[in-house]
């Protein structure tokens, strides 16, 4: 029977990993990284056993997405995207309605491979635009132009059943009047999802210390701006960077969001799986190189109540739904009401930062906009 997309807590989603880019983005801080050459054969053989690991230790499961990410998933032959999935689909079962996605950036090299990923098994492309405005592309250290994405976002609409592309805003120099122009524009190439992310100015990237974030009063209005001109349009916000036509949403972000069960391979790749009745978060080791030995490559931590109660109210916030309390209830085993009871849930539900609606704890529009400020007031 298909997993409904409303169903976060029955999700079984893969996320795997690519480490790999042509250029290290300035704003970037992912694990990705640039390498000379790539051992194609020897990465493919790494990541197919890591699934045969993960796939013994876990038994039966019904996969509802999976999501090659990175990095540059587009760098990889289709042949290995194809092997991959191959694999997947021997060792567990596969949902009707699974949703498979890959990232990619829109250079001409990569395009070309659409189809292949497209017979390979991949259903959703996710694009790396990032701006419509050449200008704006160099700086952000993109390889591509305006040309380009446009003809990546035309293939991607020709070749696959679902496609999301993504933009930043907030970046340096940016007007309400120019990204509004950016935002139309992107609106009309016809999108039933966008991710639309303000630039943060992350530590170990080369902005930082470099690139002035954006005034603060100016990115809220930018980002108020996002919302009305995407609702408008008809791809509301159904998370705060993302924006889709009513179905099209993301499966497989929701499955985090929502705090699904979800397994990471390849360098860097977090999860969260329950195993013997109990939840655990997974890491693998970052380096590439080392990841690729096959020595110690994960780390896993038992999670307690709080550890769960605190992650589930940290993505569930994100949804304009919210976190569903019964859910939470299931998960944690106390009401939500009762686990966050006290003066600061009062005083902004009072405030109208945060509301119930029926069982959910949703954060109003405000409130997302201040979302870390809130969860400081409401964690411990």
């Amino acid at each position: 029977m298909a997993v409904s997309a409303d169903s976060g807590a029955q999700a079984f989603a893969i996320y795997l990993h690519w480490p790999f880019c042509l250029a290290k983005c300035p704003y970037c801080d992912f694990n990705s990284h640039v390498r000379d050459k790539v051992d194609q054969a020897a990465w493919r053989q790494a990541l197919l056993a890591e699934i045969d690991r993960a796939a013994e230790r876990l038994g039966p499961r019904t996969v509802t997405s999976i999501f090659f990410g990175g990095g540059t998933p587009s760098l990889m032959p289709p042949e290995t995207v194809a092997a991959l999935l191959e694999r997947i689909a021997g060792r567990w079962r596969l949902d009707v309605d699974i949703e498979i996605t890959l990232e990619a950036n829109p250079t001409s090299v990569e395009a070309e491979r659409f189809k292949g990923y497209a017979a390979a098994g991949v259903n959703r492309l996710s694009l790396g635009v990032q701006a419509l405005n050449n200008q704006d592309l160099q700086k952000l250290g993109r390889n591509h132009d305006v040309g380009e994405a446009k003809a990546a976002l035309a293939l991607a609409q020709a070749t696959f059943p679902r496609f999301n592309f993504d933009l930043i805003y907030a970046r340096p120099g940016q007007t309400m009047a120019s990204w509004r122009d950016e935002l139309n524009q992107a609106l009309a190439m016809g999108p039933s999802h966008l991710s639309l992310y303000q630039l943060t100015i992350e530590k170990n990237t080369a902005y930082y210390g470099t690139v002035e974030a954006m005034d603060s009063d100016l990115a809220a209005d930018l980002y108020e701006a996002t919302q009305e001109i995407c609702q408008d349009a008809g791809l509301p916000a159904y998370e705060i960077s993302n924006h889709a036509v009513l179905g099209e949403e993301s499966r497989h972000n929701l499955a985090y969001w929502r705090y699904g069960e979800y397994l990471g391979i390849g360098p860097g790749a977090h999860g969260r799986l329950v195993i013997d009745g109990q939840r655990i978060s997974t890491s693998q080791r970052t380096s590439p190189e080392n990841w690729l030995k096959g020595e110690r490559r994960e780390v896993e931590n038992l999670l307690s109540r709080e550890d769960r109660a605190t992650e589930m109210l940290m993505m569930g916030l994100r949804l304009t739904r919210g976190i569903d309390g019964r859910a939470f209830l299931a998960e944690v085993g106390t009401p939500l009401e009762t686990w966050l009871a006290g003066p600061n849930l009062e005083r902004l539900l009072e405030r109208g930062l945060l509301a119930w609606q029926e069982d959910h704890l949703a954060a109003s529009p405000d409130g997302r906009q201040v979302l870390n400020t809130l969860l400081a007031e409401l964690l411990p």
